[in-house]
């Protein structure tokens, strides 16, 4: 697993690199970097079991990767070209992206509780057999039990709806791991403007055992993942893990960083690169260079494989925006739908 770990890391960031090419080659209106983050994300989704449950926000590439995401399905739906991304269950329990900044929080947390009342209603036969009584601990205590991961960043955790999430995953005790990729940047707002205290510390606030770790460092951030979801499907109720990382590139390729954050602040953060600290320490573990040589090779070829099928894809076609509106035809649709087709028609083949 640890040669796995920097495996993850590379395609993540090769895929993250050719993507933002390809955006600025006009091939999708937006892309999301992720360049920076990639150790927090390997290491945490690693540690979740098959059976979790994981709710990104939109920059989760590699977690998503990690669960079985076909990258290019992730530029399909920066595309335009599908209704959500994929499906769940068949990708490893990774639920789709969420552009609305922390609302997946409540959808998580929601999921969490779903999970604990069927424990509840599992072990309800059991106590009524043997007249005893069942504590949410005992419920969870199977290593089979689900538990969730949703993941968000600094800037989500000043929304309302990440703070109704922490009130109702602690008042209900919800097998689930908040985790916080603190980046520094919610777009252009620095970390220090936002919270004049540790982000962590919103989570004890709320009861939620939270804890700040080095979110440059895989192997932490696995270790500390698979304590805090442990404890969560354990019956310990919710965890909260703030990891401390850095946004490289801009918060979207509509993004200019270069106005609000320092060149001084960049080269500072590109020096803790946790894919080239984490080389480091394999190389003194005993990695030669054709392993890495090996890797490289396979990130290209991903690369590669990516802007092939990329190139391939079609156009999004504009009237399927209506199709799924209603679950059954409706009159509004219909008429929207043809007053579009006519517009586009006036153009000509200009259109």
């Amino acid at each position: 697993m640890l040669r796995a770990f920097y495996r993850d890391m590379s395609l993540t960031r090769a895929f993250d690199i050719e993507a933002t090419n390809l955006q600025r080659q006009g091939e999708m209106a937006l892309w999301v970097p992720s360049h920076g983050q990639e150790a927090a994300q390997v290491g945490s989704a690693r540690a979740a079991r098959p059976q979790d449950h994981l709710f990104p926000s939109y920059r989760e590439h590699a977690a998503a990767m990690v669960r079985g995401v076909d990258p290019v399905d992730i530029i399909r739906m920066l595309r335009g070209l599908t209704h959500g991304g994929w499906n769940p269950a068949a990708h490893g329990n990774f639920h789709i992206y969420t552009l609305v900044i922390g609302s997946h929080a409540l959808h998580a947390t929601g999921y969490a509780m779903g999970i604990l009342f069927d424990n509840e209603l599992r072990a309800t036969p059991a106590r009524k057999s043997t007249g005893t009584k069942s504590s949410t601990k005992a419920v969870n205590a199977s290593d089979d039990n689900e538990a969730v991961i949703a993941y968000f960043g600094d800037g989500a955790t000043s929304q309302g709806d990440v703070a109704e999430a922490f009130v109702f995953a602690a008042s209900y005790r919800t097998p689930q791991v908040f985790f916080v990729q603190n980046n520094h940047w919610a777009i252009s707002v620095p970390v220090s403007v936002q919270s004049r205290t540790p982000l962590y510390l919103r989570g004890t606030g709320y009861g939620i055992p939270s804890v700040q770790i080095d979110g440059n460092d895989v192997l932490v951030s696995y270790a500390v993942s698979t304590k805090a979801l442990t404890a969560a499907r354990s019956g310990e109720g919710p965890q909260l893990i703030e990891a401390l990382t850095y946004r490289m590139g801009a918060h979207t390729t509509s993004d200019d960083p270069t106005k609000y954050r320092s060149h001084e602040e960049h080269e500072s953060w590109a020096k803790r690169d946790p894919i080239t600290r984490y080389e480091k320490w394999l190389r003194s573990r005993g990695a030669d260079d054709a392993f890495f040589a090996e890797i490289a090779a396979e990130a290209g070829d991903l690369a590669a494989d990516i802007r092939r099928r990329t190139l391939a894809l079609q156009d999004p076609v504009s009237d399927t925006i209506f199709d799924h509106v209603y679950s059954e035809p409706h009159p509004v649709m219909s008429e929207q739908k043809q007053w579009l087709t006519e517009y586009s028609e006036s153009f000509g083949d200009a259109s």
